[in-house]
This record gives C-alpha cells, structure tokens and sequence, in this order.
C-alpha cells in the first residue's frame, strides 16, 4: 500500500497589509491543517487560518531564526501528519523567500508541492508612491537585487547587476546603506542617482524617503524597525519638478 502524504503549499503572504494576500492565497489558509509563517507576516492574515495550528520559523536579520535545513524537515515531517501545509511567506515566494530549497527538499521526498505567487514588496511601495517603475523613453529595465549574503555562501556581484540598470529595486539592503552607497559608486553610478527608501510597505505606518545615492547612508539612519527597500532611478526623480517641466511644455507648445 502507498503511503499518502500531504500536500504543501508555498503562499506569497505579500508585502504587509492582510488584504493584499491572493484569494488563491486565502482560501488555501482557510483550509489549512498548519501554517509555517515567516516573522512579518501580519496578524491579520494568519487569521485567514482559523483552524489551523501556526508555527513561526521566519527569518529577521541580526535575530535568531530556524536553520533552513530545519524548516525542510518540519515541513517534510508534517506532510506525514496533515492533508494541508502552507508555507506562508511574505512579498512573492519566488523573490528571495528561499523557496527553491524547500521545494527541492519536499519533491525529494516525494510530497507535492505548489506555489501561490504573492505581491512582492517592491511593486505594492511603487504603486503606493505612485510612481510607475518602467516608463516609456526613461525606464525600460528593472533590476531586483539584494547585497544580503549568508552564512558560508560566496560573495554575490550584486551591484554589477544595477550599473546599467534603469530602475532597480534592492532587497535587504537598508541596514548596509553606507555599503550599497560605496558599491554603487565604484560601479559608475552618479552620486546624483535619485533614490528611495521606503520601510513598511503598505502599511499604515509606511513611508517614503526620497533624496540622491550620497543621501542613501543619512535617509537609512532615518527608518525606523520596519522592513525597508532601497529603489533607485530616474523615474524618482522630484515628481513635482517633473510635473511643473511638463506643464510648461505643455503651454510653450499650446
């Protein structure tokens, strides 16, 4: 006979606000047996789990967290016990929610797997800034980087990735501003890149920092706890500069 095991799913929780999660992502909560959530998750969208026994395993820089390793096997183990599993991760599972090792770990063991994209944190602050990340004649590139390395992992080149990039969006970078900026610069970027630093995307307390990569160390040290991204590139340019240039076009040509 067969043994039968569980089904696992990875859910993107998105990047904070609890009614920013998929209905995919929320329907499977409330059907789920257990919920393993990284630490950002809000309340409010574990609650979608009502019934469901939830375990925190997530990762915080500069705090203690489970081993992934550990992880794989609470989530292999409790395949064995329960019909639905979700792994409830915040943003997109697939943007650096290290996912390809749990997915890897669970087909290995032969338990299916299926993933619930989420919103990831750079596209919910663009849209709350308003400010469109790819822009016809300024902006047709974006890069997602993050200059995070782990425990025993080699040295990522992330910076080389942004230095002809028209718009990038940097992940995990905030608590090495003084860092990014100095990559950044020998890379051939101009300290005038416009800049924007944005903590607690989609949340009440959001905010939005905005200045030139020289700024980048001063705005950083202005954040308060919450998670934050650096984005950089001409679309952030002063937007009201931006619109008076083009209302004077607009009469110079009317």
């Amino acid at each position: 006979m067969t043994e039968s095991f569980g089904k696992v799913f990875l859910v993107g929780a998105g990047p904070g606000a609890p009614d920013l999660i998929t209905l995919r992502g929320a329907e499977v909560l409330k059907r789920a047996d257990v919920v393993f959530h990284d630490a950002l998750v809000h309340p409010g969208t574990l609650a979608f789990a009502g019934h469901a026994e939830k375990v925190a395993v997530g990762k915080r820089c500069g705090q203690h967290s489970a081993a992934q390793r550990f992880i794989n096997k609470r989530l292999i183990d409790a395949a064995h016990k329960y019909a639905v599993i979700v792994r409830l991760k915040g943003g997109d599972p697939m943007i650096f929610g290290r996912s390809q090792e749990e997915i890897d770990a669970l087909e290995s063991a032969g338990i299916a797997v299926e993933v619930i994209p989420g919103v990831t944190a750079a596209l919910a602050a663009a849209a709350q800034m308003r400010i469109s990340l790819t822009r016809r004649g300024v902006s047709r590139s974006l890069t997602i980087a993050t200059p995070r390395v782990g425990a025993n992992e080699v040295t990522s080149d992330w910076s080389k990735a942004l230095a002809g990039a028209d718009c990038a969006a940097i992940y995990m970078g905030a608590a090495q501003a003084e860092k990014v900026t100095a990559d950044l610069l020998a890379q051939g970027r101009s300290p005038d890149t416009p800049v924007a630093l944005c903590e607690s995307v989609s949340l009440p307390q959001f905010q939005a920092l905005r200045g030139t990569l020289v700024d980048l160390p001063a705005l950083a040290a202005r954040l308060g706890n919450g998670p934050a991204l650096i984005f950089l590139g001409t679309v952030f340019e002063n937007r009201e500069a931006a619109a008076a240039a083009a209302l004077e076009s607009l009469q110079l040509t009317g």
